[in-house]
C-alpha cells in the first residue's frame, strides 16, 4: 500500500482503538443482552422516568456499537480493495478505495470526539442562554443574530428547540435569550460555546461607521433526577410577573412568569412562555443547572489554569471574533480555527470550531491527568 494510503490507514485504525476502549468493545455485546432482558421486564414502564432513561442507554451503547462496527468493516473493506487493485495493477479500483480511506479518516475522527463527550451531564439537553452586551441597539441585534445561529445549529442536527425566555430590545434585537435545546449530547456540543462573542462590522442603522458589539454566550445541562442538586428554599426568592413580547406579540395578562433569585451565588434566572405552573418548574431546572455548572467549573479549574497559561482565553472570556466588514473572517481565540465562511457560520456552520475546542479540551484534561500521575 502505498505510503499516504498507509498513513491514512493508520489513522483510522488509532481511532478505531479509541472507539474500543470508550465503548468497551470486549463487553458490549454483553452488556447489550442485559439491556434487552431489562427492556423485556413486563413491569418496566411502571416508572416512566426510569424506564425512559434505561432506553435512552440501551439506545447509546447500540449507536456506540454500530458506529464502532461499520467504521472497522469500512476500514478492512477499503484495504482490501486497495490491496486487490495493486495486485492486479488496476490503478482505477485504487485510486477510488484511496479516496473512500480519505474521507474515512474525517469521518472516524468525528466519531472519536462524539465518543469522548463521555462527561456525566454531556449526553444532556441543554440550557442555552444570550445576553446583549454594552452597545445599546447595535448589540441586542447581534444577539438576535447570535439566537438564529444557534437555532439553525439545533435543527440542523435534529435536535428540538424551545423558547423559555426572551426580553426584546428596545429598537431592534433581543436584550436576552433562554432555549432548551433537547437532543443527543446537546450539552456535550454546547459547552464549548460559553464565553464572550464579539462582532465587528459596518452599522446597519443608518450610522455607517465600524462598530464593534459584544454579547454573552451561556450554556448548562438540563439536570435529570440521576443528579441531585440541593436548593435551600431559605437561599432564594420567587418572584412572578407579567411578561411581555415584541410588538404586543405573546403578551400575558396575567402574573404568569417566574423570575427566581439565588441569594448565595447572585444567580437570576427566568421563565416566561408557559403557564406560571410550568415557569416555576422550568426556572427550578435552570437554576439547578446553573449550580452544577458551578460545580463543574470548579472540578475544571486545573484545565482552565493551563489554557489560560497558554493565553489561548483572549480578551478576558473572549472565545470568539466574527468580522463582516471590511473583511470576512470568524476567528476562535482559542484554538485558532478560522474561516472566511461568516454567513455560512451565522447560518449555523458550528461544528468545526465546536470540534476544535472538544479536541483542544479532551488534550489539556490530558495533560492535567497527566501532571496528577507524576
Amino acid at each position: 500500500m502505498r505510503a499516504e494510503a498507509q498513513n491514512n490507514a493508520d489513522k483510522v485504525q488509532k481511532s478505531i482503538d479509541l472507539l474500543a476502549q470508550r465503548l468497551g468493545a470486549e463487553t458490549a455485546q454483553h452488556r447489550l443482552e442485559e439491556f434487552n432482558a431489562r427492556v423485556e421486564d413486563p413491569n418496566l414502564w411502571d416508572d416512566p422516568a426510569a424506564a425512559q432513561k434505561l432506553m435512552r442507554e440501551r439506545q447509546a451503547l447500540v449507536d456506540a456499537i454500530e458506529t464502532y462496527e461499520s467504521i472497522k468493516q469500512e476500514l478492512e473493506d477499503q484495504v482490501e480493495l486497495i490491496e486487490m487493485g495493486e495486485m492486479e495493477d488496476d490503478e482505477e479500483i485504487v485510486a477510488e478505495a484511496e479516496g473512500a480511506l480519505k474521507a474515512l479518516v474525517e469521518k472516524a475522527a468525528k466519531k472519536e470526539l462524539e465518543a469522548l463527550l463521555d462527561g456525566e451531564t454531556d449526553g444532556n439537553d441543554a440550557f442555552l442562554e444570550i445576553k446583549a452586551g454594552a452597545g445599546g441597539t447595535e448589540a441586542c441585534d447581534w444577539a438576535s443574530m447570535l439566537a438564529r445561529m444557534y437555532v439553525r445549529w439545533a435543527e440542523s442536527r435534529g435536535f428540538e428547540v424551545d423558547l423559555q425566555e426572551e426580553t426584546p430590545g428596545a429598537e431592534a434585537g433581543i436584550k436576552s435569550v433562554t432555549y432548551q435545546i433537547k437532543g443527543k449530547n446537546a450539552y456535550g456540543w454546547l459547552k464549548s460555546e460559553s464565553g464572550t462573542h464579539r462582532l465587528v462590522r459596518i452599522s446597519p442603522f443608518g450610522k455607517g461607521t465600524r462598530e464593534t458589539s459584544f454579547a454573552a454566550v451561556g450554556a448548562y445541562p438540563v439536570i435529570d433526577d440521576n443528579i441531585e442538586i440541593e436548593v435551600n428554599p431559605a437561599d432564594i426568592r420567587i418572584d412572578t410577573y407579567r411578561s411581555s413580547g415584541a410588538g404586543g406579540q405573546h403578551v400575558n395578562t396575567t402574573d404568569s412568569a417566574v423570575r427566581i433569585t439565588h441569594h448565595p451565588t447572585g444567580i437570576v434566572v427566568t421563565s416566561s412562555e408557559k403557564s406560571q405552573h410550568q415557569n416555576r418548574d422550568i426556572a427550578m431546572k435552570a437554576l439547578k443547572s446553573r449550580l452544577y455548572q458551578l460545580e463543574l467549573d470548579r472540578r475544571n479549574a486545573e484545565v482552565n489554569a493551563l489554557h489560560e497559561a497558554k493565553g489561548d482565553a483572549g480578551w478576558g472570556a473572549q472565545i470568539r471574533s466574527y468580522f463582516l466588514q471590511p473583511y470576512q473572517l470568524v476567528k476562535d481565540l482559542r484554538t485558532n480555527y478560522e474561516t472566511s465562511d461568516s454567513q455560512g457560520v451565522l447560518d449555523g456552520d458550528l461544528d468545526p470550531f465546536m470540534e476544535a475546542t472538544l479536541a483542544m479540551q479532551v488534550a489539556g484534561k490530558s495533560r492535567a491527568d497527566a501532571r496528577g500521575d507524576e
